[in-house]
């Protein structure tokens, strides 16, 4: 399992390079729709009955951002990811506002000639280094990982 900490042991700010524009759009209800302009819109209730609630969202936010440098990472080592499902495990704090205090990620890796090892260092930069998502979460929210190969694709370590 792995895990990334506080990220206070980055230094410094990296220089803004580019403005990025997002307009969310009250559709009733606790209902939003949200994205770039003309561009696919992202449905997010308030209530999490007729679509994910914004915790929820950030939280896919962080697999999918991850996920999508996981993909890259393997398809670059030859040994194209053929499929992957990530069960997210959260805590939020009892307090107000409400915020996430730890996040498991639990990935299950299939494809040819994918190994543990280089599944869990996909898995460790996309989440320490590369995924924006993650990076931009508090520095004091706990993000922990596992991985688990699916036995039909998974070659011998």
């Amino acid at each position: 399992m792995g895990k990334c900490g506080s990220r206070t042991h980055r230094e410094g700010r990296a220089e803004v390079t580019e403005l990025a524009r997002l307009e969310v759009k009250w559709v009733g209800e606790h209902k939003f729709d949200a994205g770039r302009t003309g561009r696919p819109t992202l449905r997010v209730d308030g209530d999490g009955q007729t679509a994910p609630s914004p915790v929820d969202t950030m939280v896919s936010a962080l697999a999918t951002c991850s996920a999508v440098d996981v993909v890259d990472i393997l398809a670059k080592r030859r040994t194209p990811v053929e499929s992957l499902d990530i069960e997210v495990v959260f805590e939020r704090v009892d307090t107000i506002p409400r915020r996430l205090s730890h996040v498991t990620l639990n990935y299950r890796i299939g494809g040819a000639g994918i190994e543990r090892v280089h599944a869990e260092r996909a898995i460790e930069l996309a989440v320490t280094k590369y995924c924006s998502v993650g990076g931009s979460l508090l520095e004091d929210i706990s993000v922990e990982w596992a991985v688990e190969i699916e036995e039909a694709l998974r070659t011998p370590d």
